[in-house]
């Protein structure tokens, strides 16, 4: 047996352990707080939970493509809160609530990303500065930037109520019984993360520019020798995450309809959460698309707890994501990084 067929067989294993831990946990809630199951797992529970790992699906798609081609994104968390503060400024700055400002927002949001992740992959990739020190200041410099543009635009850390992201549905299919509700009465955001879950593992693992980026990862001498640009491909990569985790920052915003600049801002964390997910999912968009599910749900049980009046802290049930992130890389193992992840590269031309 290959070892990548023994990972793959320890990870389902684990993965069933994990089912069974949440229906085990589902069936203390209900014995405990006699509360049907029903009245937890409800369509509304489902959608937020969608809606809430939309921002760290998109994030560590971005992270893992860097990742694979060889360079460690860290910055992640930063990127995602300049990509949440541009959005909200750019709809403070438009004065509309249209839908169209919405994604006008968006767009400036991801624009604004990988224009900061220009100067960011240079630093990395030409000037072989740190990939961790570099990561962490573009997260200390979110972390100050975003509470005091804030305090420019509105006077205060948080933005009034701006525009967000309306659900549209289909019609007829949404009557659908629990299916409709959930597939075709869902946010355009929600149905834009699955499209680039599914884009970027097509394209990683099924053309030849994946070929390419993985190569970089592993073995970026055979790539030179192949006439191929390593660092080129990093470059497109690194923009590529940074544009991904702006995005991620975007969604947020879109969907909570106002920006947070206290404490760790209302990205807090995600990020950092996206890296898991991507490690979680074994580099795999798909994987780590439905790690994010996960920490999602994790985080959603919060607000339904509430709902079905569960007394349960509500700092507690916020610390649910967090715990999550403590058992996967405790539980789940080591994954194999790539080879060159971390190491500049430079032509023997």
């Amino acid at each position: 047996m290959s070892l990548a067929t023994a990972m793959s067989r320890r990870r389902l294993q684990l993965g069933g352990l994990a089912a069974l831990a949440a229906v085990a946990l589902a069936a203390v809630l209900v014995v405990r707080f006699d509360v049907p199951l029903e009245r937890i797992l409800t369509v509304g529970f489902l959608n937020r939970t969608l809606m809430l790992a939309s921002p760290i699906a998109l994030a560590a798609v971005g992270g893992l493509y860097a990742e694979k081609s060889g360079v460690f994104n860290i910055g992640l968390e930063g990127f995602m809160i300049f990509g949440a503060i541009t959005a909200a400024a750019t709809l403070s700055l438009v004065g509309a609530s249209s839908q169209l400002h919405v994604w006008l927002a968006i767009v400036a949001a991801v624009g604004v990303s990988v224009a900061l992740t220009g100067g960011y992959a240079v630093l990395l990739i030409r000037y072989k500065a740190d990939q961790i020190v570099a990561g962490l200041a573009v997260w200390f410099i979110g972390l100050g930037f975003a509470p005091f543009l804030a305090s420019l635009l509105w006077g205060t850390v948080r933005s009034p109520g701006l525009a967000s992201m309306n659900r549209y549905s289909v019609p007829y299919l949404a009557e659908i019984p629990v299916v409709g509700p959930i597939v075709f009465d869902q946010s355009p955001l929600v149905v834009l993360t699955l499209v680039v879950v599914v884009a970027a593992w097509v394209v990683l693992y099924r053309t030849r520019y994946g070929y390419w980026i993985q190569a970089a990862g592993e073995n970026p001498t055979a790539l030179d020798t192949a006439g191929i640009d390593v660092n080129r491909v990093r470059y497109a990569t690194v923009l590529f995450s940074g544009a991904m985790a702006g995005l991620g920052g975007a969604v947020l915003l879109a969907h909570a309809g106002t920006f947070i600049g206290t404490g760790d801002t209302m990205v807090d964390g995600r990020g950092w959460i996206a890296i898991v997910a991507y490690l979680f999912g074994n580099y795999n968009p798909i994987g780590a698309a439905l790690a994010a599910l996960l920490f999602g749900g994790l985080e959603g049980l919060q607000v339904q707890f509430q709902t079905v009046d569960i007394a349960v802290s509500g700092r507690l049930m916020g610390l649910l994501p967090y715990v999550g992130v403590i058992v996967v890389l405790t539980v789940w193992g080591k994954t194999r990084m790539p080879s060159s992840v971390g190491e500049p590269y430079e032509s023997e031309e």
